[in-house]
Formats: C-alpha cells, sequence, structure tokens
C-alpha cells in the first residue's frame, strides 16, 4: 500500500490536528456536566441506601425475647444454631437452607464461637434473632442496590436509581427486613440476576452469562420461587446484544445454567447429597401451597391471581404497580421487544401461578419486586420525559412530581409500620400482667399463637412445673374429640395441627377445663378471628367463643388499635404485617379470661 494512502498530506495534517483540538477543548469543556451528573446520582444512591438501611433495622427488635412469626421461630434460625450441634445437612427442604447456612456462618463469626452462639440462643435470644434480622435488613439493602446497577444496565441511570427507590421504601420488603425469613433476602440474587440479564442484552459477554446464571442459582437455593429469574436469563439469552450464532447462543446458555446450577449445589449441597428428602421436602411445599382439605381457616376466597394484584397495590404501591404496567406496555410498543422480553413475561407467569394455588399470602410474591420496581422506573422515567418534551413541564418539576407519586404512599406506610414495631407488642404486654397476676405453677390454657417458649423464663428453669416453665399449659394441640365433635374413648386423643385449632373447638371444653383446674384462658384475635372470618365454616369455635364469655370474667385485655380506631377484620396479611393505619403497637387482640365452675369456683 503506498503511503500517500496512510499518510495526510502536511496541511490536511494540520487541520486534522486543528480540529481534534478544538474537538478535545470541547469536550474537556462539556465534561463537568456528566461528571456532576454522575456525582449526584452516587450521593443520591449512597443516601437512599443510607435510609434504606434505617428505615429496615427501626423497630428490628420487635416482639423479641419471643419470635412470633411461626416460621422465623421454627425455619431459618434453630436451624442455624442447630448446625452447630450435628452435620450441615439441614434434613428440611421445605425452604432451602442458603439463608440458614449465612446465618451459621455469621452468628460463628459474631458470637466467636460455637459454644456461645448455642449458649446465646438459649440464655439471650434476643442477641441471636437480631443479628439474623440485621442480616436480612442488609441483605435487603444490598438488593436495592443491585437492582439500581440492573436498572441502569438495562435503561439508563435515571431508570436505576428510581426503581433502587421504589423497592427501598415498598412496604412489603422493608417489612420483611425486620424479620429472620428469606423472603427478603432472596431480592438480592434476584436483582443480581437482572443484572446479568441486562449485560447480557446490552454486551452478551461470557461473564454477564456468568453473573445472571450466580443470582438464578443463589436465588433458588434461598428461596424455591426465585427460579422465576431463569425466565429472564432464556429470554436475555434469545435477545443477545452480541448477536452470534445460535450454537453460540446454545453454549452461552448451557454456561449460564451451568453456573446456575454449581451454585444452586454449592448453596444446597444436600439437594444433591440427601435427594431423596429434598424431592420429599420441594414436594411437600408444592402441595401445601396448592392446598388442602378442609382449606385453611381465615384464607382468603376467591381468586388468588386477583389477591396479588390487590397486594401490588400496597406492598409496592398504586404509582408503581401502574407505572410498571405502562412501562411493560410501552416497551412493546416501541419494540423494544428484547427488554420487554427479559422484564415482561416473567412476572405475568409468577402471578398466574401463584395465584393458581390454594394458599396465597403477600410475602410470596416479594420475588417479582426487582422486576416490576424496574419496570415501573422505566415507565415513570418516560412520564417524566413526556411531560418535559414540549415544556408541558420543566424537567425538575416534572420528575419532582413522578417521583412523589411514586413514593409518597409507601414513604408514609413504611413510617408508620416502623412507629408500630417499635412499640411494644400486645403478646408481651399481656404475658407481662399475667407474671404479675397470674400465680407460678397456675394451669392456664393459651391459644397458640406463641411460641411455646412465652410459657417460660428466658434463660431459667422454675421449680413450680415438672417442665420449668411459669404457667402449666393445656395441651391445645391434643382434642379429646373427634372430627365429627363426638367424645372420644377416655384416654384417647386426636392431633390437631396449628391451622385446624379452631375447628377442634366445642364448648363441651370448657367443662373439661374447670374439672382439670385450667381456669386461667387467653385468647387472642390471630386465632379467634379466623372463626370468625369464616363462622359458617367454624360454628363450634363460634359458640364456644360465646360460651366462655358467659362462663368466665375477662381480667385482662388489650388491642393494636388506636383509641377509637375500627379493628381490622383478620387477613393473613394485615392481622400480621399492620399495614392499615388503625394500628398503634404490635400484635392481635390479647384477652385474659378466668373461667368459673368446677375447680376454678365461683
Amino acid at each position: 500500500m503506498a503511503a500517500a494512502t496512510v499518510t495526510p498530506p502536511p496541511a490536511a495534517a494540520a487541520r486534522d490536528g486543528a480540529e481534534t483540538g478544538r474537538r478535545r477543548r470541547r469536550t474537556r469543556r462539556r465534561d463537568p456536566a456528566p461528571t456532576r451528573v454522575s456525582g449526584l446520582t452516587g450521593a443520591a444512591l449512597a443516601l437512599l441506601l443510607a435510609v434504606s438501611l434505617l428505615v429496615r433495622v427501626w423497630g428490628i427488635k420487635q416482639g423479641l425475647p419471643y419470635s412470633y412469626n411461626i416460621d422465623e421461630a421454627t425455619h431459618f434460625v434453630p436451624r442455624a444454631i442447630g448446625f452447630f450441634s450435628h452435620d450441615l445437612n439441614p434434613h428440611y427442604f421445605l425452604n432451602p437452607p442458603a439463608y440458614s447456612y449465612l446465618l451459621h456462618g455469621v452468628f460463628e463469626l459474631w458470637f466467636g464461637s460455637a459454644d456461645a452462639a448455642v449458649r446465646a440462643f438459649v440464655g439471650d435470644p434476643t442477641s441471636v434473632f437480631v443479628v439474623a434480622r440485621v442480616v436480612a435488613a442488609v441483605l435487603g439493602t444490598i438488593a436495592v442496590g443491585l437492582t439500581y446497577l440492573a436498572g441502569r444496565r438495562l435503561f439508563n441511570r435515571w431508570v436505576g436509581l428510581l426503581a433502587a427507590a421504589i423497592l427501598a421504601f415498598a412496604f412489603l420488603p422493608v417489612f420483611y427486613s425486620h424479620l429472620a425469613l428469606n423472603d427478603v433476602p432472596t431480592l438480592a440474587p434476584v436483582a443480581l440476576a437482572l443484572y446479568g440479564a441486562g449485560g447480557i442484552v446490552r454486551r452478551g459477554r461470557g461473564r454477564d452469562y456468568v453473573v445472571a446464571g450466580v443470582g438464578v442459582g443463589l436465588g433458588a437455593a434461598t428461596k424455591y420461587t426465585a427460579g422465576i429469574t431463569l425466565v429472564c436469563l432464556v429470554a436475555a439469552c434469545v435477545c443477545d446484544g452480541a448477536g452470534g450464532s445460535p450454537g453460540v447462543a446454545v453454549r452461552n446458555l448451557l454456561i449460564a445454567g451451568g453456573a446456575a446450577l454449581a451454585v444452586f449445589v454449592a448453596a444446597n449441597p444436600y439437594a444433591v447429597l440427601d435427594f431423596s428428602a429434598f424431592r420429599s421436602g420441594v414436594a411437600q411445599q408444592a402441595s401445601l401451597a396448592a392446598g388442602q382439605d378442609p382449606v385453611k381457616l381465615g384464607s382468603n376466597p376467591g381468586s388468588g391471581t386477583a389477591y396479588y394484584l390487590w397486594v401490588f397495590t400496597w406492598g409496592l404501591g398504586w404509582g408503581p404497580s401502574l407505572a410498571a404496567i405502562g412501562g411493560g406496555l410501552l416497551l412493546v410498543a416501541r419494540r423494544r421487544l428484547g427488554l420487554a422480553l427479559v422484564l415482561v413475561p416473567a412476572p405475568i407467569a409468577f402471578i398466574v401461578f401463584m395465584g393458581d394455588q390454594q394458599r396465597f399470602f403477600g410475602r410470596w410474591l416479594l420475588p417479582v419486586f426487582p422486576i416490576v420496581a424496574i419496570l415501573a422506573a422505566y415507565g415513570g422515567v418516560e412520564l417524566v420525559r413526556w411531560f418535559a418534551h414540549g415544556r408541558r413541564l420543566p424537567a425538575p418539576v416534572a420528575g419532582t412530581v413522578v417521583t412523589v407519586l411514586m413514593l409518597a404512599q409507601s414513604v408514609v406506610a413504611v413510617i408508620h409500620v416502623d412507629r408500630v414495631l417499635s412499640r411494644p407488642d400486645t403478646r408481651n404486654l399481656t404475658r407481662a400482667w399475667m407474671v404479675r397476676h397470674v400465680p407460678a405453677g397456675a394451669r392456664v390454657l393459651i391459644e397458640p399463637l406463641v411460641p411455646d417458649e412465652w410459657a417460660s423464663d428466658v434463660g431459667r428453669s422454675l421449680p413450680w412445673t415438672p417442665t420449668g416453665e411459669r404457667w402449666t399449659r393445656w395441651q391445645t394441640w391434643l382434642s379429646p374429640f373427634a372430627t365429627d365433635g363426638s367424645p372420644l374413648p377416655d384416654g384417647e386423643h386426636r392431633y390437631v395441627f396449628v391451622d385446624q385449632y379452631e375447628r377442634a373447638l366445642q364448648p363441651a371444653l370448657l367443662d373439661r377445663y374447670a374439672a382439670a383446674g385450667y381456669c386461667w384462658i387467653v385468647l387472642g384475635s390471630l386465632q379467634a378471628g379466623r372463626a370468625f372470618a369464616d363462622p359458617r365454616a367454624a360454628p363450634a369455635a363460634v359458640a364456644y367463643y360465646s360460651a366462655l364469655a358467659q362462663r368466665s370474667r375477662l381480667l385482662y385485655h388489650t388491642s393494636p388499635f388506636a383509641s377509637g380506631a375500627h379493628p381490622v377484620p383478620f387477613s393473613f396479611d394485615w392481622s400480621i404485617d399492620y399495614y392499615p393505619r388503625q394500628y398503634r403497637r404490635p400484635g392481635p387482640e390479647m384477652s385474659v379470661y378466668r373461667l368459673t365452675g368446677g375447680q376454678c369456683g365461683a
């Protein structure tokens, strides 16, 4: 090739040099603006993460030293402590063990040794549960940061920042960050999978496939339903930003799938090492979600799909929910099909599948919250652009208005619930009253709405009962009556699952309590409320409570509701997460009765 073809003449070189110099000077003059924007975004994100953590730890000690959430009390923290005394096989797969393994490691580091962690769990459970809850809160905050990264990679920094803010203040993620459950920790790997999927769509690099696969595998090892992110991963592979042949696409998908499988097995090794137990646990979990006969008393009737759509309106907020729908439709209308395939089908499939189960609870919707938050943020940012286009509104004003519309409902709800959680629980107030007024060693019936430890003094074995508990408890898990209400032969009992306790009640039980000297009856609306929510399904329970009111004296009552507020009807969501503004403190309505007749006297 001739030199003339590659070397410009001197005059041309001079012109090119001058033009290059001018471009560089212009570039230098323009550089501060992006730098300032990037700096402001970084500062805003740092502030958002700090506030996100704050709202998640405000009220973190609620209820302690007693854990009143049955899943928290039995599924994760006790499993993590149990690993200190036997091997790492959880022997339990209704929930995957990744979060319990993490807690196990954190406990050993925090308390200094296995023995110290076990002693703390027995003698100072508050310290153990606070650590576990803070871990959940920190992981929830990490999920906020990862959602920002995913939104920025899929769209831009503004979408990322708004998506992070939506997740930071959404009611359900904030409330469940106060409990040592696997729901909120799952959000971090879900957001990581979305970050990887965004990289696949934009660049299609091998590392993006690995990151997405790691997110999918770790999410499923934390909560099985987080496997929905596999839909996002496959869609991203179809829309690989690097293009390439079908063979390359298949190879990359296998890489991502291999990464997902490897991480899932690493975080849940006994899924392979004890495969039969793993398969049995997953099948049992699927069976429980699909339903049972009789139906769990107090369950919401009607469509699960409609229920989950309703949950979005308060668990995420009306603004983000509507914006997510708009964002999804806008992606399709603008033929941004790659992004639409990554973000739209997964939440739809999840809602349809989960809504088809017999049981549905708001927190089961959490695995798709990062996806919906990103869709909502995209819809919100595009709304700002529409307002700013044609000078309908100045961009800063439009951005402020849209941000307020997106976040106001959630911020108000989060401040409300954090204030509620920072106050004493009604069950703790009831126990304190009983310690002062019910003699140690007295025979009491306590409905199954508190953990067994509630009848004991933490870290102490008392001499007044054979079990070391403060009071002798009626065995509410055993019924002397058959399912049809007829008495069983003397000495025989029927086991009653806690979900079916109300169905086992009938007025004749009161005579047995009085005859055996069980004169103190402790009730709570988390049990009684189930019967009154559907009295036709439990008429004997309604008759039982009516007879109890006639045959006893109410000695103590406390309510979680503000003075003059209308009580919230029983719900497996709002009776537990305190979203309605009527709540002033956590817990159910609690009552202590003194029975009359028999050994209880007049």
